[in-house]
């Protein structure tokens, strides 16, 4: 047994015959399962970028744990006791249950920070008494007050205002804190003619109090954008405040539900009034710059006048401090004061992600002056005075371009503070359809046109109607104008949130997220692998910014495979545009992240997760629940699945985080499967794939339906241990393992109302896309949490026997069916059958199918591609495929975890290694 560990072998031949040995390396089990524990790591909490930072708001994070260790002690939403232990003390935190094992035991707790001085080493102690915060919630019928030190934020429960006023020591701050959009009737005039643009602005219908401290509040707040006697882009957006900040994060999402050909997005944003009552000279504005600057005047400078007021009085604007009295002042420039212009309003606009610029005007009907300019700015403002002031930010700002930073009127008795999430001075957005009909008026024509593009389409199913976008922003009421050091350190706060993580042998120890295993490179054959997984994670950071993958709708997402000719990837090309979570990217990034704890591979999956969640799927219609197959546009292919909308994707996301707008999302796709009639998945499919379906059921693939579906049932059975979930997912099991062909059937009919599947199964389809959207992380998760024997031979069978040589399939079916593809990234299949039923050649063959492929480990050179045949130099990789790239990634990490012991064997055999 040299493909495994001794101490693997010895842990799974001490499992229960009915619960299979955690195919990890090290996984911590109780003795109610068989398995012996694992010893845990101390809890140790770590910045994500490695160093604590210069600014921490207080933040939010999930910890697992072994199951059987942690007794709940405590229902969904109900307080845990939990200390953290910094240097100098105990840090305030607040804890709660974020998921369950199946024993009822706690297997992800959530843990929010208050914020503060940041610590450079802190542990998370269960069972302690934790150190007090000072957030607190009052709700009444028309309002909710949350209270934080000297900060009272009055939240009304309806109108227009997410806030009516934030106090900081008894002074009003900030006021009416709300949503603007513009509404314009058309696109931008081609040439003659005009548009018209209409304002609308949020409309509360539902306030929801859903944490009330004492270090962490949450507000969700949910309505509609009205205005001209319409409501429309219904919005949810919750406020998080929390003990030890002068901020609330704000995490704004929307749905777009307008007509396409009509209305179009002129601007949406977030804006505040902001009261003054410092001189106007005491008045400042700040806007964050290029890395760490900032740019920042007064709204009546001193600086720069003909006569010079004395060092004191110029020292005192520039730092933001109120002047001494003036007085003192040189008497030229007391009396010539007030003919020094007052600038009222600033703009900040960063229309690509390549440039920004500065300008301001005295006010509206006068010229605006450029001020300066620059390339990408972290997106934070600041409006205030010596009395105090807001500062607004926007995360992504720069790769969610066109954006903008406005200040209106701050020479007036009250300023108004805006961060456009989509810039006013922008063209429009647009939402219609990149193309026309162009002649496929018949179901004919249209597979003749997916034969050439790769483009599924059909007239009306690639709307736009349905689509959402989160923004996150954060929120500060200050007692005076920041410094720029310290408005420094906040704009890094907006665009790069400080992090709290658990390292990635700490969260391995749990045995939660299936089949991976800590990154290593201590023998030459894992150093190859591990060389060429972060060559390719490498690579797709570097096309991100080389291809410009940013933009409103499309931040965070990928394409999916690229032109060696154009050197560019097929962004114009059907199919092969926007990747829209195609065969699993999503999960790649997150094993990623799992396994090595790279900042940036967490903030690019982050970045996915809010792209494909949101853009990718449909949040109303007729589509609703359901994800957009890869296209030119995020929702321009008319093949509508849940394979795309797949909660697995968001998943892991959620229990690191504790995310709540990931967690609705999530939820939202809990009945999704009783709408799969809705959507004929199969429309485009020859004649003789069609299979009769008796009335009330649909034809469900395995894979792509099913195994995609369940990942919001175990979700949700986690997060509630509510065991009618348990029991659907179950019931899906049971029944596939029943079929006559079992995982070989390929689909079967399948009754949304039990979640099992009917029929004999005696027919035998296989389909290469079955085990690619995520149903083998799935499957390898649900066989350690439930005892379902005809499921597991079921899949140890399909795991042995899809990449068999064609002789063993044979004598398995009967015949050779076809359709088996990507041997390389099945070959995780095989692992897992050599790891469950201890077969060392079977190890071996699963080395084999990876190895063997001419897209792994070859590690195809990159090259420098510059002048006239490129828009800008690049580092090309000319074979490079999303598909290739995750799916390989994805089989590397499995059969690391699962027969990583063999890999020098194989190699030497393959004669990679001597």
């Amino acid at each position: 047994m040299t493909f495994h560990s001794r101490r693997r072998f010895l842990g799974a031949a001490a499992a229960a015959s009915a619960l299979p040995a955690f195919v990890g390396e090290a996984r911590a089990e109780t003795a109610n399962t068989g398995q012996p524990a694992v010893r845990l790591s101390p809890t140790v909490l770590r910045w994500l970028d490695g160093q604590p930072p210069a600014r921490f708001e207080g933040a939010t994070l999930g910890v697992p744990w072994p199951r059987g260790a942690m007794k709940p002690g405590a229902k969904p939403g109900q307080a845990l006791r939990f200390a953290i232990a910094g240097e100098g003390g105990h840090l305030a935190v607040q804890s709660w249950p974020l998921a369950y094992w199946p024993d009822g035991s706690l297997k992800w707790t959530a843990h929010a920070v208050a914020g503060g001085r940041p610590a450079g080493y802190m542990t998370l102690q269960p069972g302690a008494t934790p150190a007090a915060g000072t957030v607190s919630v009052k709700q009444g019928t028309s309002q909710v007050t949350v209270t934080s030190r000297d900060l009272v934020w009055t939240i009304p429960t309806s109108g227009a205002h997410l806030v009516t006023t934030a106090s900081r020591g008894g002074r009003v701050t900030l006021r009416d804190l709300r949503l603007v959009a513009l509404r314009q009737d058309g696109p931008e005039p081609e040439g003659a003619g005009t548009v018209t643009r209409q304002p609308f602005t949020s409309r509360t219908s539902r306030v929801t109090v859903e944490q009330t401290g004492p270090v962490r509040a949450v507000v969700k707040i949910d309505g509609t954008h009205t205005g001209h006697g319409r409501d429309w882009l219904p919005f949810s957006v919750r406020l998080y405040f929390y003990a030890g900040s002068d901020s609330v994060r704000i995490v704004h999402s929307f749905i777009y539900d307008g007509d396409p050909a009509r209305d179009f997005i002129a601007g949406l944003g977030v804006t505040a009034t902001v009261p003054l009552s410092d001189a106007s000279h005491d008045r400042h504005v700040r806007f964050s710059g290029e890395g760490i600057g900032v740019w920042g005047e007064a709204v009546r400078p001193v600086t720069g006048l003909r006569r010079d007021p004395g060092q004191a009085w110029r020292e005192a604007q520039i730092a933001g401090q109120a002047l001494p009295p003036l007085a003192g002042m040189a008497k030229a420039v007391q009396d010539g004061l007030q003919w020094v212009p007052e600038w009222g309003d600033f703009s900040l606009s960063q229309p690509t992600p390549d440039g920004f610029t500065v300008r301001k005007r005295t006010g509206s009907g006068r010229a605006w002056i450029d001020s300066n300019a620059g390339t990408r700015t972290n997106g934070l403002a600041y409006v205030g005075g010596a009395s105090g002031g807001v500062a607004l930010g926007l995360k992504d700002f720069w790769q969610r371009a066109p954006t903008q930073l406005d200040v209106r009127r701050a020479a007036s008795e009250a300023a108004e503070l805006t961060a456009w999430l989509y810039s006013p001075n922008a063209p429009a957005m647009d939402m219609r359809s990149y193309r026309g009909l162009d002649g496929m008026d018949t179901h004919e024509k249209q597979i003749a046109g997916l034969n050439i593009t790769y483009e599924d389409y059909e007239a009306g199913w690639d709307s736009s109607v349905g689509v959402a976008r989160t923004s996150e922003l954060q929120l500060w009421v200050l007692g005076g104008t920041p410094s720029h050091e310290a408005f420094s350190g906040m704009a890094e706060q907006v665009a790069n949130p400080a992090r709290l993580v658990v390292a990635p042998q700490r969260i391995h120890e749990c045995g939660v997220f299936g089949d991976w295993d800590v990154a290593r490179a201590d023998t030459p054959a894992r150093k190859m692998v591990e060389d060429w997984l972060t060559f390719q994670l490498d690579q797709y950071l570097v096309e991100r910014e080389q291809h410009r993958w940013y933009g409103f709708w499309s931040y965070g997402d990928v394409m999916h495979a690229y032109d060696g000719d154009r050197h560019m990837w097929r962004y114009d090309i059907g199919g092969y545009a926007w990747d829209n979570s195609e065969l699993s990217t999503d999960l790649w990034l997150w094993y990623s992240f799992l396994r090595t704890g790279r900042a940036d591979i967490f903030k690019f999956a982050e970045a996915m997760t809010r792209h494909t969640g949101e853009v990718d799927v449909y949040h109303l219609g007729r589509f609703k629940g359901f994800g957009t197959r890869h296209g030119v546009q995020h929702w321009s292919d008319s093949s509508k699945q849940p394979r795309v909308s797949n909660a697995a994707y968001r998943r892991i996301y959620y229990f690191l985080t504790a995310d709540e707008r990931t967690g609705d999302l999530m939820r939202e796709l809990l009945e999704s499967d009783a709408d799969l009639h809705k959507v004929d998945i199969s429309r485009k499919l020859p004649p003789s794939a069609a299979r009769e379906t008796p009335s009330g059921l649909v034809n469900a693939a395995f894979g792509t339906m099913w195994g995609s579906l369940v990942a919001a049932w175990l979700a949700e059975w986690e997060r509630t241990n509510d065991p009618r979930w348990r029991d659907k997912i179950v019931n899906g099991m049971e029944s596939i393992g029943r079929l006559k062909r079992r995982w070989f059937a390929a689909s079967a009919p399948y009754d949304p109302r039990t979640g099992k599947f009917s029929g004999p199964g005696e027919h035998v389809a296989i389909s290469q896309l079955n085990g690619v959207f995520g149903v083998v992380e799935m499957s390898s998760e649900l066989l350690t949490l439930v005892d379902v024997p005809a499921y597991r031979t079921a899949w140890l069978e399909y795991c042995r026997y899809y990449n068999a040589p064609v002789k063993e399939l044979v004598g398995l079916l009967g015949k050779d069916p076809g359709g088996r593809a990507q041997e390389d990234s099945h070959s995780r299949l095989t692992a897992y059958a050599a790891w469950h039923e201890r077969d060392r050649a079977l190890a071996l063959r699963a080395w084999r199918e990876l190895l063997g492929n001419g897209g792994f480990l070859t590690r195809e050179r990159t090259r420098r591609v510059d002048g006239p045949a490129v828009l800008r130099p690049l580092v090309e990789q000319p074979g490079i495929g999303t598909n290739g790239a995750a799916q390989r990634s994805l089989a590397a990490i499995q059969n690391l975890a699962l027969v990583g012991g063999s890999l020098d064997e194989a190699m030497r055999a393959a004669g990679i290694l001597r």
